[in-house]
């Protein structure tokens, strides 16, 4: 059987050229350009809670990174490095070749260099820690929501939900079109980095869409000590979640599904055509979704502009 050390040199040692010391030694030393700040984020994904222990390894692996790539893009930042810690019950390494694959593919993708990390043995998890770079002051941040920006999201939402629940079997989904769309969606995140930094100057409260977008828009509404108003007709759900619609397992999905990972932000009324023209550029579709009130709480408006009861906001780990 490999030793830990056998494990890291053949399955996540890379070149990095632009790291000054990549994996090999005690830490990884880094150069941050001038002018700029470090961004840092961690993520953790536990076998049973964030993913099925069955999942295609590759696919994981795709995840790993991306989930960490999104909270990046949410501060504007570009990515630049990352550290893997990880747990394995045993050193598969079959499993371990996937899984690097599927890491270094994404990693190639957004140009990040794995500069260092650890393995363990114990229950499957990992936990990636990415850097980037930010201009010095200009990073987005969850604070600084306006009243009356519009409030906007990028994509669509619902589908990774509803892959899930699909999985759990609480919901049938017939069309091998629509599995397949939304098992992509639940299994391989795709982070909306180009767009976070073309926001930069632009937006002016931004956050990724992880644990269902009421939860996460509720996160912005309280650093910035505002309120909101969303037209639920407004927002933009995923084609299997749109035809099943106003069905209350949909409604969750699209209100508090988590594992979107799209984009939602604020920005001044006045500069929605720039908002279109800035996603435009970075191929990302963005719908306006509400607004953002001086009146403290989140509203969420029925077409004809009655308030809508929700149950449920989104996902946490302790409830």
């Amino acid at each position: 059987m490999p030793s830990e050390f056998d494990l890291i040199a053949r399955f996540f040692t890379r070149p990095t050229p632009d790291a000054v010391l990549g994996v090999g030694d005690d830490a990884a030393l880094l150069a941050v350009s001038p002018g700029m700040e470090l961004a840092v984020s961690t993520d953790m994904l536990v076998s049973g809670q964030h993913f099925f222990p069955d999942v295609d390894p590759y696919l994981l692996g795709h995840k790993t990174l991306a989930v960490n790539l999104s909270d990046l893009a949410a501060m504007g930042a570009t990515p630049r490095w990352a550290l893997l810690s990880l747990a394995l019950p045993a050193a598969e390494t079959g499993w371990l070749e996937v899984f690097s694959r599927g890491l270094f593919d994404m990693a190639a993708r957004f140009e990040v260099s794995l500069v260092g990390g650890d393995t363990t043995r114990g229950p499957l998890n990992m936990s990636v820690t990415l850097l980037g770079e930010v201009p010095a002051g200009q990073a987005l941040r969850r604070s600084a929501a306006r009243d009356g920006d519009d409030i906007w999201v990028s994509g669509d939402l619902g589908g990774a939900a509803l892959g899930l629940r699909y999985l759990l079997g609480e919901a049938d989904l017939a069309d091998a079109g629509e599995i397949e769309a939304c098992l992509t969606r639940l299994h391989a995140p795709e982070p909306r980095v180009a767009l976070g930094r073309a926001l930069l100057g632009v937006a002016h409260a931004t956050i990724d869409i992880s644990d269902g977008l009421l939860a996460d828009l509720g996160h912005i509404l309280a650093c910035s000590k505002a309120g909101a108003a969303i037209e639920f007709a407004c927002l933009p759900a995923h084609p299997a979640v749109a035809a099943r619609l106003p069905h209350a397992l949909m409604q969750r999905c699209l209100l508090a599904g988590g594992d979107d990972y799209e984009l939602c932000f604020t920005a001044a009324a006045e500069r929605a055509h720039v908002v279109l023209a800035t996603a435009a550029a970075a191929s990302v579709h963005v719908t306006r979704i509400g607004r953002i009130t001086a009146e403290p709480g989140l509203r969420l408006l029925a077409a004809n502009g009655a308030l809508m009861q929700v149950q449920e906001t989104g996902f946490d780990h302790f409830s």
